[in-house]
Formats: C-alpha cells, sequence, structure tokens
C-alpha cells in the first residue's frame, strides 16, 4: 500500500474540529433568519438559521443551531416580553452563537444569547419596557375609570396653533352640521423633539390648575414621520396621562400609528378631525334621545288623554242613564199623582150628570151648611145657576 497515510472516520472528524477551533474560535454575532423551531421534550431548542440572498429569495447559507435548555429557560421569557412575540420560524435575529462541530452531528451552532433589539428595533425594546412597568404599575385603566361627561362644552386642548391636526379639530367643531357650540381653550406645546414631554406636560399641569373650567381634556397632533412622534411614547409623559384629574383624549397619528399616550388616556382617536367628530356625536347622540324621550312623553300624553276622554264619556254616559232612570222614575210618579188627582176631581162628577153647590166659594158638603135664603151657586157641567135656598129638606127649617 505504499507510503499512504490512512486514518479512521474519528480521527478525520477530530481534525476537522481541531481545524475549526483554530479557525474559528469563541462566539460571534450572527444576524440571521430563522427557519424551522422545535423544543424537545428535555427544554433543549433546535433551529434552523438561514441566509437568503436579496434578489429572489432563495436560501444562501443554512445551519443547524441549537439553545440548550438552560439557556433557553432564560432567554425564551426576556426575548418574548421584549418583542412581543415568540421565536419562530421567519424573524430576523441577532444571536451569540459559538461554532461548534462533533463527529457524530456535524456542525452547528451553539446560541447563547439573543438581541430582541435588533429584532423590533431599539426604538421598540424601549418601548415595550416602558408598557411593562406601566402596566406593572397598574395606570392601565387609571383615566378610563373616570366618568366622561355626558355633554363636554369646555375643552382644553395641548396643541400646537400652527399644526394642521389642531386647525383641522377647530374647523370641524365649530362648523358642525348642528349648529352646538363649545369653548375651545389652546394650551401650546411642542409636539415633536426631546423636548415635547417635558412641554405637554408643562401644558398639562397648567390645565389641572384651573380644571374647574374644563370638562374634558385633547391632545392632538396629527400624525407624521414616526421618528417625530417617538416623545409620545414617553415614561413620563404617560404617567401624567393616566394620573391626569380630567378624562383625556388623544389623537395624535394615523391609523398606523398607537403610542403608549393612546394606551393610558381615556379615549384615543386616530386623527384630531375623529376626535372632534367624537365629541359631536356625544351630543347628538343626547338630542336624539331627548328627542326620543320627547316623543314617548308625546305618546304617553296622548294615550293618556285619550283614557281620560274615554273615562269621562262613560262617566258622562253613566250620568246620563242615571238621570233618564230617575227622570222615568219621577214621571211615573207623577203620572200616578195625575190619576190621583184625575180621580178626584170634582169635574168628573159633573161629566156624569151630577151638579155641585158652593157658597161664598166653598163646597156645600151638607144642608146644615146652608140657610134659608143664603145665595148659593150651582156649577154645571156647562155652566152655573146662582140661587136661593128657600126650604131645607130633612133640616129644621122649610
Amino acid at each position: 500500500m505504499g507510503n499512504r497515510e490512512i486514518i479512521t472516520l474519528t480521527q478525520l472528524q477530530e481534525r476537522i474540529r481541531g481545524a475549526l477551533d483554530e479557525a474559528i474560535p469563541g462566539k460571534y454575532w450572527l444576524r440571521a433568519e430563522t427557519g424551522e423551531v422545535k423544543v424537545n421534550s428535555t427544554g433543549h431548542c433546535y433551529l434552523e438559521l438561514i441566509d437568503k440572498e436579496r434578489e429572489g429569495g432563495s436560501i444562501s447559507a443554512k445551519i443547524q443551531a441549537v439553545i440548550w435548555g438552560s439557556t433557553y429557560r432564560m432567554l425564551k421569557p426576556y426575548f418574548e416580553t421584549a418583542t412581543g412575540r415568540a421565536l419562530s420560524r421567519g424573524i430576523t435575529v441577532l444571536v451569540s452563537a459559538q461554532v461548534q462541530y462533533s463527529p457524530v452531528y456535524g456542525l452547528s451552532l451553539v446560541i447563547s444569547d439573543i438581541d430582541p433589539s435588533y429584532t423590533i428595533g431599539e426604538q421598540e425594546l424601549i418601548r415595550q419596557k416602558t408598557i411593562l412597568r406601566l402596566k406593572e404599575e397598574g395606570m392601565f385603566g387609571v383615566n378610563t375609570s373616570l366618568l366622561m361627561p355626558l355633554l363636554p362644552r369646555r375643552l382644553a386642548v395641548v396643541s400646537s396653533e400652527s399644526a394642521a391636526g389642531y386647525r383641522d379639530f377647530v374647523n370641524h367643531l365649530e362648523k358642525n352640521d348642528y349648529g352646538f357650540n363649545f369653548s375651545i381653550t389652546l394650551f401650546s406645546a411642542p409636539l415633536q423633539g426631546d423636548s415635547a414631554p417635558a412641554g405637554i406636560i408643562a401644558a398639562m399641569e397648567r390645565v389641572a390648575e384651573t380644571q374647574e373650567r374644563f370638562d374634558l381634556l385633547l391632545i392632538l397632533r396629527g400624525g407624521g414621520a414616526a421618528q417625530d412622534l417617538v416623545c409620545f411614547d414617553d415614561y413620563n409623559l404617560a404617567i401624567n396621562i393616566a394620573q391626569f384629574p380630567l378624562p383625556v383624549i388623544t389623537a395624535i397619528g394615523h391609523d398606523h400609528d398607537h403610542h403608549i399616550a393612546d394606551m393610558v388616556s381615556h379615549t384615543f382617536l386616530k386623527t384630531p378631525t375623529a376626535a372632534a367628530a367624537y365629541i359631536i356625536d356625544l351630543f347628538v347622540a343626547e338630542e336624539q334621545q331627548l328627542i326620543f324621550l320627547s316623543r314617548r312623553v308625546s305618546l304617553a300624553l296622548q294615550t293618556r288623554i285619550q283614557a281620560e276622554i274615554t273615562k269621562c264619556e262613560r262617566i258622562k254616559e253613566r250620568i246620563s242613564n242615571t238621570l233618564r232612570s230617575r227622570l222615568r222614575e219621577e214621571e211615573h210618579k207623577l203620572e200616578i199623582v195625575e190619576r190621583r188627582i184625575s180621580s178626584s176631581n170634582p169635574l168628573l162628577l159633573l161629566y156624569k150628570g151630577y151638579t155641585l153647590a158652593v157658597k161664598d166659594g166653598r163646597r156645600v158638603r151638607s144642608v146644615k151648611d146652608v140657610s134659608c135664603g143664603d145665595a148659593i151657586m150651582l156649577i154645571l157641567t156647562d155652566g152655573f145657576l146662582n140661587c136661593t135656598v128657600k126650604s131645607k129638606e130633612n133640616g129644621r127649617e122649610k
């Protein structure tokens, strides 16, 4: 076999490992994208790290990596808290890793650290830490616990007079279609830059000094570049908004913006115009409620009036029936009396052929009532006779 060097596979693998350890010593910070990620029952995390070409997106490099269980138990909550997401496929990461070569398992990387700020950006990392701190301090929901006034007409506004968002807000309120009137007081403050949080807080303090003059506070900006709006993620500003004595409405950015100031405020709207519309809608809702109640009262009143009319008609009918019944009773009594009077009428006797004698206007009932020579009147059916008594039968005189 000549002078050929024969070595075993194990010896070759050892030489490869030695060469790698010598050529690539220590740890390196690597930027890569995660491929498949798996965590086994022992707690070790196995994942793929890949690079892709800029054009076409095809994979240009790939390697297996591992985060041992003891390390993964610390890195997992740190990464998820900072980024708000789990370590999974398709995430760009910056990891501290050491090359490892095993004669059995081949080449891999052992990850010992991960920088979440690279995944989400340094500013976002600070933002996530601020959110976590505010949650731990119980600041979320504090301002929301304040009762929103039913009709907030006296408005304190922290903004800049030259800001387009502020002008849009005022214009929308003053030219509302319903004729509602509002009192708007501007407290000027810088809306971007390092001095903005302190400036806004100072303006809020001026509002708080005369808080009885206002129904609520609005912080308005109206969007802008992302970097210009970083001030609204400031911790101190968030604390002041959360603990402000009046309900706070924020309208800072456009649809894609959502800031910590929005999270701790009572109500947040996307734009100043939306904030104005929100306030107007409160008045419209109340007006509609009043109209609804007015209609209900009117309907109830009409129903009550109709019920009373019906009741009066029933009483009237009852009284009428009672009167008719009473009238019939009285008429019947009168008929009875008339019959009695008629039956006692002396003229009836005259019609039967009898004669009625009257002396001095009184009916003569007996011969004893007259004397000879008395003048009497005999009443007949068709007239009367004046007579003189000349004699009395069955009496003393003849």
